[in-house]
């Protein structure tokens, strides 16, 4: 198996802009690419290289927000003041959207499959179910259950605040949790 590193780029590179702000994204993008060169030989299948290439990602991006995060409390930020403006609405709703494939990946077989399709990997419901070999009625439950699982996974570790528009202006861990 050869790793053109231009097409890794083009595949993850929509991954990674809707989860990190658009300074960010070149320069995270360039992060994920050292990484997949650095460890590609671990791979021995292409089967198994688009999960692993989306878990690189979500694992940078992480680690970007922690930087973040760390650089922020240096610096004196409250990081649990209310978001002013949609610009730090939207690096909320990123900071939170990076735990979501952790969260994913724990959910039943079918539904986590589902998600990553869909979700995660970016296909359509018709492709998704194509190559899960169900309906296309069938992926939609898997993903509306999934979903909802998700859900009810982070009400319960989290208090979540929503502007109008639905995006995630805030979150806060639930005491004891």
């Amino acid at each position: 198996m050869t790793c053109d590193l231009r097409i890794v780029a083009a595949r993850i590179r929509p991954f990674v802009e809707r989860r990190v702000a658009a300074a960010d994204v070149d320069d995270l993008l360039q992060e994920v690419l050292v990484r997949v060169h650095r460890e590609f030989d671990t791979i021995a299948d292409d089967e198994r290289f688009a999960r692993w290439l989306h878990r690189v990602a979500a694992n940078a991006i992480a680690d970007h927000h922690r930087r973040s995060a760390r650089r922020d409390r240096k610096h004196g930020a409250a990081a649990t003041e209310p978001q002013a403006n949609p610009r730090e609405a939207d690096d909320t709703a990123t900071t939170f959207a990076s735990f979501v494939t952790y969260a994913v990946d724990n959910l039943p077989t079918p539904y986590r499959e589902a998600l990553h399709l869909t979700e995660l990997d970016g296909l359509s419901m018709a492709e998704a179910a194509a190559r899960e070999g169900v309906s296309v009625s069938g992926m939609k439950s898997r993903v509306q259950r999934g979903r909802r699982m998700l859900r009810e996974l982070f009400e319960a570790c989290c208090e979540i605040a929503l502007d109008s528009r639905g995006r995630i202006v805030e979150y806060t861990p639930r005491g004891g949790r």
